[in-house]
């Protein structure tokens, strides 16, 4: 099942995903029709310049949803909360997806209203979305107060063209979960759904602005895609460290410009997420109790155990022997 929509000022997307899949919207709500699977798409307005959907279902085939440009700038910001066990596929440039988050990781992906981007949820599993949505001088006014930062002025800054990605912490996990959880019905709901949003944008905007406050470089769906790949390229082989200038030919940029973008866009340098990347994988494994510390190094490709465990209880304040009987 595939929804495709131009990013308009104007869009509705409660209105025409109904219409798409032939059901009725009431109250800005549908609740998916059996043949389709169970849940429901549900949009709260915060005034006409902040709005939240929200995505809460288990389907019976596949979702595609491509959000296509419309053109020409526009001072809306973008956020997707994406908190699944099932890996998300996401694309740009309308191009193959390619695998954004991984095994039992949830996603956060900020964006400006000029890229294009299809993201593919899978069928049978439980699906929790949430799409924030604000304009500029809503996000400027939420933010008065805070010290000033190069990310804050991007995001607020209009006619930017922008794409970060972060991963979410434990207690934002656990907030969405709440939000997705609230009834409507009560009393207060939407108020208390207002503030719970805040307080995510706050837990996200707390993260972004301890990276590093570099000049912001502008960014296309072009761009987008082949960062993206570089992504998937790091996280397909962990037991391979990268090599910026195969990394930077095969992306078709320049080194500088894959630095440059991937820190941005990612938060870290291409080798440091890497390293990070390694260490996760290290401590499912050693979790699952199924491999012992000296296959699960070796299989991340280090060759000096001692070097591994040194790095690992870098990471995670124990080594990995205590770290898989803890």
């Amino acid at each position: 099942m595939t929804f495709s929509f131009f990013a308009t000022p104007d869009f509705d997307f409660i209105t025409q995903f109904a219409q798409h899949l032939q059901v009725p919207a009431h109250d800005d709500q549908f609740i998916l029709p059996e043949h389709l699977g169970q849940g429901s798409v549900r949009k709260l307005s915060f005034g006409a310049d902040f709005k939240l959907i929200i995505h809460r279902y288990v389907l019976r085939e596949d979702l595609i949803i491509k959000r296509q440009t419309a053109g020409g700038s526009s001072d809306q910001v973008t956020i997707f909360f994406y908190n699944n066990e099932q890996p998300l596929d996401i694309a740009y440039a309308n191009h193959p997806q390619v695998r954004f988050s991984q095994r039992n990781e949830s996603a956060i992906q900020l964006t400006s209203n000029d890229l294009s981007s299809t993201i593919c949820f899978p069928a049978h599993h439980a699906v929790h979305y949430l799409v924030v949505a604000l304009k500029a001088p809503r996000l400027k006014a939420l933010l008065a107060g805070s010290e000033p930062h190069a990310m804050l002025d991007t995001l607020t800054e209009a006619g930017s063209s922008f794409l970060f990605f972060e991963s979410m912490t434990a207690e934002a996990k656990l907030l969405l979960k709440h939000i997705t959880e609230v009834n409507q019905h009560e009393r207060l709901s939407h108020f208390y759904t207002q503030i719970k949003v805040q307080e995510l944008l706050y837990l996200l905007f707390r993260k972004l602005v301890l990276r590093e406050a570099a000049p912001h470089q502008p960014i296309n769906s072009a761009d987008a895609e082949r960062l993206l790949r570089v992504h998937q390229q790091l996280l397909g082989d962990l037991g391979t460290p990268p090599v910026l200038r195969e990394l930077a030919q095969q992306a078709a940029m320049s080194e500088t410009k894959l630095k440059q973008l991937f820190k941005q866009t990612f938060g870290s340098s291409v080798y440091t997420y890497y390293q990070q990347a390694r260490m996760k994988e290290a401590a499912f494994l050693l979790k699952q109790g199924h491999h012992s510390v000296a296959e699960v190094g070796y299989e991340l490709g280090f060759s000096n155990l001692s070097h591994f465990s040194r790095l690992f209880e870098k990471h995670y304040g124990l080594n990995p022997k205590r770290y898989s009987q803890s």
